[in-house]
Formats: C-alpha cells, sequence, structure tokens
C-alpha cells in the first residue's frame, strides 16, 4: 500500500495519468535498520473503502497486501473481518517498519514481511514453513497498491524527488542492484531517449537523453539540470519540467512494469475459488497491463470475434468484478488530491472454468 503525504511533493505513484500534483503530508519518524529516517512514514490509503468492500466478500483466508507501506490498506480490512489473515509484503525495510508497528495490535493475524510482490508465492510458502500461517489456509484476496510511497519521495537520500537534492538512487529497495546514476552510466542514448518518449515526453525525448548522458549526473539536481538544460522554456508544460524523466527512470531502475507482470501471474496462481485479485494503477502504462491481463483471465484469451459465440475453445479462469476502472469519489479527491490518479480493478478466480 503506497502512504500519501500533506505537503509540497510531487505525486507518490508511478508516472500518473495527470502529472505533478501535489498534496498534504502528516507526520511520524521512524528507526529503520538501526537508522533514523528523518521524515515521517504516513499512510492515508486510496480507495480504502472500495477495497475493504471488495475484499469483505472473499472466504475466510489469507489476504496478501503486496504493498503493504503504511498499513492503511490492511489495518483498514482486519478491522472489518476478524475471520481473515493478512501477509503484508515490502520491498522497502522503512516500509515494514511502519506496518509491522501499525498491525502490531492484531497479533498473528497480520504478518509483515519484506519481500518484493513478484515473490508473493515464495513468501507465502515461506510463512507457512515457518509456522506463521497454517497449510491449510488458503489464499483469497491479494491487493496490489501500485507506485512509489511519499516516504521514500520525502527521504532525500532516496533520491526519488527532483525537489530536494539527494544522491541519484531511485532504488526501492535500498540494497537493490543498480542505482539510477548507475543506471543512466550505462544505458546508451537511442535505449534512453525511447524510455523517456514512452513515458510521455515525445518530442524531447532525445534531446533530453543526450543532455543527461552528457552531464553524467550523480545526484537529483544534476539530473533535473540536465532536464532543464534540454527543454526550452517556452515548451514546459504545467508542472515541474524534469517529472516524467524522474518517474521514467524510477520506473526503469526497479522494473515496475516486469515486477507487476510476475505478480499479477502469481497472484492469478495463488488465488483459490472466490478468492479477488484487487490492484490500484496510478500510470497508464501500469493500468494498461493490469486490464489486459484480467480481460484475458475473464474471456480465457478468445479471439473470437464478440458478436459470435467463442468457437476457439477458450477458459476463462476470473471473472470482472468492477466494469471499467473504479475512481475516487470527488468527496475523496477534495480530502485527498493525489487519489484523483487512482485507477482501482478487481476480479474474482472462477469455481469452476467456463466453457
Amino acid at each position: 500500500m503506497r502512504s500519501l503525504p500533506t505537503g509540497s511533493v510531487e505525486d507518490s505513484s508511478s508516472a500518473l495519468f495527470p502529472v505533478g500534483r501535489r498534496g498534504p503530508y502528516p507526520g511520524r519518524t521512524l528507526p529503520v535498520g538501526g537508522l533514523r529516517m528523518a521524515q515521517a512514514y504516513s499512510h492515508q490509503p486510496v480507495l480504502v473503502d472500495e477495497v475493504s468492500e471488495l475484499l469483505a466478500a472473499v472466504p475466510p483466508g489469507v489476504v496478501i497486501d503486496g504493498t503493504v507501506g503504511g498499513a492503511g490498506h490492511a489495518r483498514a480490512l482486519l478491522e472489518r473481518r476478524d475471520d481473515v489473515v493478512v501477509l503484508g509484503l515490502d520491498r522497502d525495510p522503512a516500509a515494514v517498519e511502519a506496518a509491522s508497528e501499525a498491525l502490531a495490535g492484531f497479533g498473528r493475524r497480520a504478518i509483515v514481511r519484506r519481500a518484493r510482490f513478484s515473490a508473493m508465492a515464495v513468501a507465502f510458502a515461506a510463512a507457512q514453513a515457518e509456522g506463521a500461517l497454517r497449510s491449510r489456509d488458503p489464499v483469497t484476496g491479494v491487493l496490489l497498491d501500485l507506485g512509489v510511497s511519499s516516504h521514500q519521495l520525502d527521504t532525500s537520500d532516496r533520491g526519488f524527488s527532483y525537489r530536494t537534492e539527494g544522491p541519484l538512487d531511485m532504488r526501492m529497495g535500498p540494497d537493490d542492484t543498480e542505482t539510477a546514476a548507475e543506471y543512466l552510466a550505462r544505458v546508451d542514448e537511442a535505449t534512453l531517449a525511447s524510455l523517456l518518449v514512452a513515458n510521455g515526453e515525445g518530442r524531447f525525448g532525445r534531446s533530453i537523453a543526450r543532455s543527461i548522458l552528457a552531464a553524467s549526473p550523480t545526484s537529483t539536481a544534476e539530473l533535473a539540470a540536465a532536464v532543464e538544460r534540454a527543454v526550452p522554456a517556452a515548451s514546459r508544460r504545467h508542472g515541474h519540467v524534469a517529472s516524467r524523466t524522474f518517474q521514467a527512470l524510477r520506473v526503469a531502475v526497479n522494473r515496475e512494469l516486469e515486477e507487476l507482470a510476475e505478480a499479477l501471474a502469481a497472484a492469478r496462481s495463488l488465488l483459490v475459488a472466490g478468492g479477488r485479485l484487487v490492484v490500484i494503477s496510478y500510470h497508464s502504462g501500469e493500468d494498461a497491463l493490469v486490464k489486459s491481463t484480467l480481460r484475458d483471465a475473464a474471456t480465457g484469451g478468445c479471439e473470437c470475434p464478440p458478436q459470435l459465440p467463442c468457437g476457439c475453445g477458450a477458459v476463462p479462469t476470473m471473472r470482472l468484478v468492477t466494469r471499467g476502472s473504479h475512481k475516487a469519489t470527488p468527496a475523496e479527491v477534495a480530502q485527498n488530491p493525489r487519489s484523483r490518479s487512482a485507477r482501482l480493478r478487481a476480479a474474482e478466480q472462477l469455481e469452476e472454468p467456463t466453457p
């Protein structure tokens, strides 16, 4: 789950549908890995009522929150359901620390582990092997709230934000292999330009890529300055000129779309009949991947003309619970502007394959 701030910071999601919105920031400070984090870990969950309602219908069992963050969604579900156990996963040790503290009062019904959501099957099996979960407990729900957390944005030495000076890191897990600076040191201009264009930089993708590689940035300020030099002032859109470049690099460094594809496959393999997969996306690329994955599961990959009965033998494995994507209400957007970008989709595992 991703937490949302209240100060003047860029969006906490990954390459949002609308870019450059700001929002507010509450606070507390947590020790992480023996270090005191300078910024507070906030946890204002997006679409919490909608997520709770969708997961209220699943059978008793284990709900995997693959991006537990500050545990806002997990807490709401545990308060609503006394017959489920939440296995909360996050690749960021700061989130694991925050979620463990937030869910401590639920005892054995809340298990928090540091893991990528793409490895949820391994984490689930490990929790069973160590006795934290019973071997007979089925997975009846999976929640993925995608994007980068406000805590990551607001911690300058994580290198996610163009608004504060810091090392050009951008790793969601601080011990992941490659930093953004290291990625830029090895990538070629054509590959970087293609990445930027795919993430919305359009006709300036090539010039931005050239400027970045010429500068060899190692800090957020150097990267932002390189982007500014490449884009004429008259051509700059609303918001910071470097916002899409920072988002594109973060997505590449953390392999976000690849991780999401693996996580969706893992979720589908774990869910029992009647279990539900709920995903909140913030980036058009993320949402397109979620939409196509759930559509293929609901149609069995059928490619027959929609006006004709299926003749290709496709076997659906899920049914769509939401028609299209669900968005935040005007009231939630007014209270939390960042929820404007959220897109929620959900599907339910079928009891029997539908011919």
